[in-house]
This record gives structure tokens, sequence and C-alpha cells, in this order.
């Protein structure tokens, strides 16, 4: 019983410190090109060190015949390195169809996925954007993770992506 009291107050003070929730904002702009394609997405953490810390969302063409979607996946440059060659996709809860033009809303839970081991400290989210026969856009937005206070950060992306706003809720 002693040995498990310090192990349970150890517990619920590490959970308390880190039960955070990350909403993200994206858009995804409408482009005037002859020839559009919904882009490819992939949303993940970086540490201030520009490590990666964890994937958050990965948007591609899961309906092309025989996977061709996963080809493309490659086009995300960035992730791709840092993450995407390692992966196994399609991952629950992280990877998802194209989307169209338009706002999106992300909301990840602090006690799920990538978000559930992240210690507390500095970050980017990193969200990278490529369509075929189009061009790539990397935009960093970066936001404290494990802080007492609620944090609200954007940034604006020039032509394949929107405005992206991030809200932490401690």
């Amino acid at each position: 019983m002693r040995k498990l009291l310090p192990f349970a107050i150890t517990s619920l003070l590490g959970s308390s410190a880190m039960a955070a929730d990350l909403t993200v904002k994206l858009e995804v702009p409408r482009l005037n090109v002859a020839e559009y394609h919904r882009p490819y997405v992939a949303m993940w953490i970086e540490k201030s060190d520009q490590t990666f810390a964890g994937n958050l969302a990965v948007w591609y063409d899961l309906k092309k015949r025989d996977n061709e979607g996963l080809k493309y996946l490659k086009d995300l440059r960035q992730w791709w390195r840092r993450s995407g060659r390692d992966l196994q996709l399609p991952v629950d809860g992280v990877s998802g169809a194209t989307r169209v033009v338009g706002e999106y809303t992300l909301n990840f839970a602090g006690d799920k996925g990538a978000l559930a081991k992240l210690p507390a400290g500095d970050y980017q989210l990193v969200t990278e954007a490529a369509r075929e026969g189009g061009g790539r856009e990397v935009v960093k937005v970066p936001f404290q993770w494990g802080g007492k206070t609620e944090q609200n950060a954007k940034a604006q992306g020039s032509n394949e992506l929107g405005a992206i706003a991030l809200n932490v809720k401690p």
C-alpha cells in the first residue's frame, strides 16, 4: 500500500498536467486553375528542434484503385521524410479522405493519439499540403503544450493552404 500511494499521486498529477485539448481550424482555399485536384494534407507536431513528435492527420485519396493514393503521399515531402515513409497507412484516427475547398475544424483530445504522450514544452503544429499538378506549401504554427492558460495562435498560407488557427485548452 505504501508503494502504491506515491505512484497514484504521481499518476494523477501527471495526467492533469497533460489533460489539454487541441483544436485546429484549417482552410483549404479555392484556387483559380484549369484543372483542380483536392490537396493531400498532412498535419503533425514537431519539437522546438524540428524533430518529429507525432502525427495528427493525413488526408489522401483513399479510394484510388489499387491504393494509388498512397503513391502520391511522397509529394508531402517534409512529412514523408519525417514520418510518412515509416507509417503503415491507413492509421485509425489519423488518416482520412481528401477534402474539398472550405474551412475545417479538427479536434484532438489530449488523452489520445500523439498528444497523450507529449511532454510539456514548446512545439510547432506543421501543416503541409500538396496537389497533383499543383504546388506544395508548409505552414508552421508555434505553441506551448502543458501550460496552464488557454492559447490561441494562427498563421496564413499563401497558396495551397489558407488560414490555420490553433487553440490549446488546458
